[in-house]
């Protein structure tokens, strides 16, 4: 689905459905230097099961033009415009990693808009340390390496984990975060870094809200969540034990069954 934001073209993934007004509406917002595939099977599943899919690619990444968002305020305001361009309230809302930054900052900001929270891989505050930075500025495929070193559980390095014979999901990832243009990845991560009002936001945030975990996670191991579950007013947290950061694609049933279940639960 193309849309006309804020002077640009954007693009949001619609599960190949058609946008049915009186439909409730769940919006996917993916982490830094990624696109909308990232949530291939849980925005398709949510699509054929009754729902508006709306699956983004932020400015600058994937099919929706730039300019970037340099802070998680920006990134919210533009996901809100998105939501105001198609007269979407009440939606359910998940993001993963950078996105989970900039869902929290929309619930807080615009709580019309969101009925339901996930938070997928999060963090609050999301610590970026000094050398990763410092890659992403000066040496991008070190910083992606690092990346994916650190998202994917033991078992993904060697394949363990993939159903599919023949993918590789690291280097699939890895190829994902070499299709964005120099500075993205850079960008991104100084975003997560310098967004310190998150706790504030999130204890704020009145809609019911999962935290989904990664048990092997090294990017936002489970216990860098438990400032934002102390802060949320209604929040659940699961883990998913054997998931990395990257668990929509190592463990993507699982992650579905637990975003499904949630978008049910009373």
């Amino acid at each position: 689905m193309k849309l006309h934001v804020a002077g640009h073209d954007a693009f949001a993934y619609s599960g190949g459905r058609p946008f049915v007004a009186g439909q409730p509406s769940v919006v996917f917002v993916h982490g830094a230097a990624n696109d909308h595939s990232v949530w291939a099977l849980q925005s398709r599943y949510f699509a054929h099961h009754g729902w508006n899919v709306l699956a983004l690619d932020l400015p600058g990444h994937g099919q929706s033009e730039g300019p970037l968002r340099a802070s998680i305020g920006e990134l919210a305001s533009w996901v809100a415009a998105v939501l105001d361009a198609l007269a979407v309230r009440d939606a359910y809302v998940i993001g993963h990693s950078m996105g989970s930054l900039a869902a929290l900052e929309l619930a807080a900001t615009r709580p019309e808009l969101v009925a339901r929270l996930a938070l997928v891989g999060t963090a609050v505050p999301m610590a970026v340390g000094d050398a990763l930075l410092a890659a992403a500025a000066d040496d991008e495929e070190r910083a992606r390496r690092m990346i994916i070193d650190w998202s994917f559980a033991p078992a993904s390095h060697i394949g363990n984990a993939n159903a599919v014979p023949g993918f590789w999901l690291p280097g699939n990832a890895l190829a994902l975060m070499r299709r964005m243009a120099r500075g993205v990845l850079h960008n991104d991560l100084a975003a997560c870094r310098h967004y310190t009002e998150g706790l504030t936001r999130a204890a704020s945030v009145a809609a019911p809200t999962l935290v989904l975990c990664g048990g092997r996670d090294l990017m936002t191991p489970p216990k860098a969540a438990q400032g934002a579950l102390s802060a949320l007013r209604h929040a659940r947290a699961e883990t998913l034990p054997d998931a990395g950061h990257s668990m929509m694609q190592e463990a993507p049933a699982a992650v579905l069954n637990a975003l499904w279940r949630f978008a049910h639960a009373a």
